[in-house]
């Protein structure tokens, strides 16, 4: 109603969105494509004076946190609307990545952020075809189409290769962190060894600007009658009621193993 008079100071309004779990483009995680509408209405319905991100991530796919990060940082800037990341848990690796996506960031006491590095993990069955017998038949055009088989033995070029993949893209996750958080960074080498920093060691660091709660925080800047407007990805009823029980299981393992790295 207050909109509709003029001269009537509307109450503000902070947009959340919700980042939880880990990064995985399996349309069960976080990723882009499923995003996109949510990160849109937070910075274009009701004329939001700032955007919170609520995050709890212990990372995932480099590319996805880039495009979720992009599009954060585009909405904002073309919206000229500020962005403000609250970590819970955690906010590490890819996690940390959609942290630096704010303009600030504030973590509990007792948050984990950081692990700014790359990580490719898997498993090696040379042994499992003979013992059963199993012949296996691979037929490649191109010398590195059957890099890594996990049934071969490795190839120290293979993991050589690998590698290289791996200091490229820790590469640009430096420059990324580096472009987001400039002179605010600590001058030690440990930040991008894949170290993760606890509360005020992660400020002191200046990984995140301070300790803070999305509340009291928004209401300090914005005044004590500030609304929050919530936003998440929606589920259909099949999805809800159990008929990708298990997808969802196996996406469950997974997004556990990625949090289990950090003791949670």
């Amino acid at each position: 109603m207050k909109n509709l008079i003029p001269f009537m100071k509307s109450t503000p309004v902070v947009s959340v969105v919700r980042l939880q779990g880990a990064i995985v483009n399996n349309g069960q995680g976080l990723d882009d494509p499923s995003l996109a509408p949510v990160i849109e209405k937070a910075f274009s319905k009701g004329k939001p004076v700032a955007v919170a991100l609520q995050i709890n991530c212990p990372g995932g796919s480099p590319v996805q946190s880039s495009l979720i990060a992009a599009r954060i940082r585009r909405l904002a800037e073309e919206k000229e609307i500020p962005v403000f990341a609250f970590v819970e848990d955690v906010a590490a690796s890819g996690g940390y990545w959609l942290a630096t996506a704010a303009d600030e960031v504030f973590i509990d006491q007792a948050s984990l952020v950081g692990s700014i590095g790359v990580i490719s993990a898997g498993f090696g069955f040379p042994k499992v075809l003979d013992t059963y017998g199993v012949e296996r038949r691979v037929y490649t055009a191109g010398k590195s189409k059957s890099m890594l088989d996990p049934f071969r033995e490795e190839k120290a070029e293979d993991v050589t290769r690998l590698k290289g993949w791996l200091e490229d893209l820790h590469a640009i996750f430096i420059d990324h962190v580096k472009s987001r958080r400039g002179a605010k960074l600590a001058d030690n080498p440990d930040l991008f060894t894949g170290e993760v920093f606890i509360g005020q060691k992660a400020v002191d660091q200046g990984l995140v600007d301070g300790i803070a709660h999305l509340v009291p925080e928004m209401k300090v800047r914005y005044g004590g009658k500030v609304r929050f407007k919530k936003y998440g990805r929606r589920r259909s009823l099949i999805q809800r009621f159990g008929a990708r029980i298990m997808g969802d299981a196996i996406a469950s393992i997974e997004e556990r193993a990625e949090f289990a790295r950090f003791g949670l």
